[in-house]
């Protein structure tokens, strides 16, 4: 019984001091969507997963990705958000923000000119291919 009772306490013990060292947990978050609660939603997402982890110990890298009609969020002149994204980007140097260069060129070729995205997004050849290399990279897939 003792010998249970000191293995189990060792064992717990052992487990608490892996919690403390901390890890990185690695977010990627989807919005392909037009919509203003949507984009509030997945940088709240973004917000709330970033203090938690680091609450506890651990750090955490997210990233962003829109695409079809979602990429209304990183558009120069249209996005809802931009001032959330702003002050998100100068805050923190462990989040990413990613729009899709497939939709951007259809939709300025749609709209016969260029759209500009905010500075503080990067353009990405495919956003589905991206949201793919990032899970296969072993990042957590949300959707708000």
């Amino acid at each position: 019984m003792r010998r249970t009772l000191a293995f189990c306490l060792a064992l717990l013990l052992s487990s608490g001091f892996a919690m403390a060292e901390g890890i990185t947990h690695k977010i990627a978050i989807h919005i392909d969507e037009s919509d203003m609660r949507l984009m509030n939603m997945a940088l709240n997402n973004a917000n709330n997963a970033r203090n938690y982890f680091q609450s506890i110990g651990d750090e955490v890298v997210l990233e962003i990705v829109a695409y079809g009609p979602g990429l209304q969020m990183f558009l120069k002149g249209q996005s809802p958000v931009a001032d959330r994204i702003e002050t998100m980007a100068l805050e923190y140097d462990d989040i990413q923000f990613s729009a899709c260069g497939n939709t951007l060129r259809n939709m300025s070729k749609n709209l016969d000119r260029p759209l500009e995205i905010l500075e503080e997004a990067t353009v990405v050849e495919s956003g589905v291919a991206r949201l793919v290399l990032l899970q296969e990279d072993g990042y957590s897939y949300i959707r708000p």
